[in-house]
């Protein structure tokens, strides 16, 4: 049980790394190009006349990483949190099973718990919705 566990830190652990490096990467390198963001975009496109697809392709580059990072952040916080529902859910009820006198007990601290839980799942929804909207 302990090796699946680690598995399972490992592997999120990696994906969060993986959707850091997709959000920041794109970033700098619209700022070593000199590119401000959305707002110069046309300004940008009228000066270079040479190319006037670059920026455009970049921005919109950089609007697809920040999606797939968006689509991963919440896509990892909805499955952790739904494997942590199950793992409290499981272990709930298996503790009624033994002992039905403690039921009032289990349910109140199973209830306690799944609020918690679902507080990560929303706080990786508002990161996300920062991802998009913000950076």
């Amino acid at each position: 049980m302990k090796t699946m566990k680690r598995k399972i830190a490992t592997f999120l652990l990696l994906a969060f790394a993986a959707a850091a490096l997709a959000v920041f990467a794109p970033a700098k390198k619209a700022e070593a190009a000199g590119i401000d963001g959305p707002e110069n975009l046309m300004e940008q496109t009228v000066e270079d006349k040479e190319n006037p697809t670059t920026v455009i392709n970049e921005a919109a580059s950089e609007t697809g990483t920040k999606a797939l990072a968006a689509g991963i952040a919440i896509g990892l916080g909805a499955l952790g949190g739904a494997l942590a529902m199950g793992m409290a859910i499981f272990k709930s009820v298996d503790g009624i099973a033994r002992q039905p006198e403690a039921e009032g007990k289990i349910r109140t601290t199973l209830m306690l718990g799944l609020v918690f839980i679902e507080t990560v799942v929303i706080y990786a929804l508002i990161v996300t919705i920062l991802i998009v909207f913000v950076m």
